[in-house]
């Protein structure tokens, strides 16, 4: 590469959004009921989603940030929710743009807070079953990540016969855009605190629980793929297989504004009802908060063609 084209590129990056490829869960609906999450490493108000430190990606498989991600501390509040109850998990990148990734899979786990309440529970040995995992739109040339990109939330349908009691959800996006190298895979993990009513009596055999760390390999089929970028894409989903009374499959990311899913009315300060550890309370968001999910902003797209141009301009020296 020559002098000049090298500064050109120093100078391109430059401008590229510090935080455009990292991000966050900022919001989650059960069953049409909001509840916000909070901005990372920010002061914390009442809310079911655990809150990380920071919206860099969790790298390699060993991390013990793989559990509910980055430095993920106990939130406050657990919310209501039901065997079949829809859930929809909104992505945010870190300076409140869309998620900027659209290659890799969504999948999502749940574990039962065991002796207590989720709002107390320390996840480090939690036992994790998944009850749900999506890759490639039909065609196996679009992953339906590009549904997040695109603004949409990730749909999750709890099993319908789920065994009632207080679980955390663990949704997770992987970025595969690395992934060619080992150890490029990007972690971004993301836990919710739920009590699920009923008296249901389905649960996960130990041979599909596992734990995170432990769960995957760093040299897992799916976490280092070098073939990642060749189409038709034949992907193997890392980690356990779904349990087998998980809900119908169905497509779990779709492309609907932030508005279409919510009974929440356009107030500046939206607020939702949760409960600590089974009680009543009110769980208030900032206007700032509000502000995410109320004025969603263009897509990024920096995976691919960043890594494209880049390769572009080294195949020049």
């Amino acid at each position: 590469m020559s002098y000049c084209s090298y500064q050109f590129s120093l100078s391109l990056l430059a401008f590229l959004p510090l935080v455009s490829a990292h991000g966050y869960v900022a919001q989650v609906a059960i069953d049409g009921t909001d509840y916000y999450g909070n901005l990372p490493n920010a002061n914390p108000v009442p809310s079911i989603v655990r809150q990380i430190n920071n919206v860099d990606p969790v790298k390699g498989a060993n991390n013990s940030y793989l559990n509910c991600g980055q430095d993920a501390q106990l939130a406050s509040l657990v919310a209501n929710a039901n065997p079949s109850s829809q859930l929809q998990f909104w992505w945010k990148g870190g300076d409140g743009s869309n998620w900027p990734h659209d290659i890799g899979p969504i999948m999502t786990y749940m574990a039962q807070c065991v002796n207590t309440t989720c709002d107390q529970y320390n996840s480090t040995n939690a036992e994790w079953f998944k009850i749900e995992e999506t890759g490639l739109q039909p065609g196996d040339m679009v992953w339906y990540q590009q549904n997040i990109m695109d603004g949409g939330p990730s749909n999750v349908t709890l099993p319908p016969t789920l065994a009632p009691g207080q679980y955390l959800i663990r949704h997770e996006i992987i970025a595969l855009h690395l992934a060619t190298e080992m150890g490029g895979a990007e972690f971004y993990p993301s836990c919710t605190q739920v009590n699920i009513q009923g008296d249901q009596s389905g649960v996960a055999p130990a041979s599909d629980e596992v734990t995170f760390p432990g769960g995957y390999s760093d040299d897992d089929p799916g976490i280092y793929d070098p073939t990642i970028f060749d189409t038709p894409v034949q992907y193997t989903f890392p980690g356990p297989p779904v349990v087998s009374f998980a809900a119908p499959v169905s497509n779990t990311s779709s492309p609907t504004s932030s508005n279409s899913s919510s009974t929440t009315t356009g107030t500046p300060v939206p607020s939702s009802t949760a409960s600590s550890s089974g009680g009543g309370a009110q769980c208030q968001v900032t206007t700032a908060q509000a502000a995410f999910a109320v004025y969603p902003r263009q897509p990024r797209s920096v995976s691919r063609v960043m890594r494209r141009w880049w390769e572009s301009l080294t195949s020049l020296s």
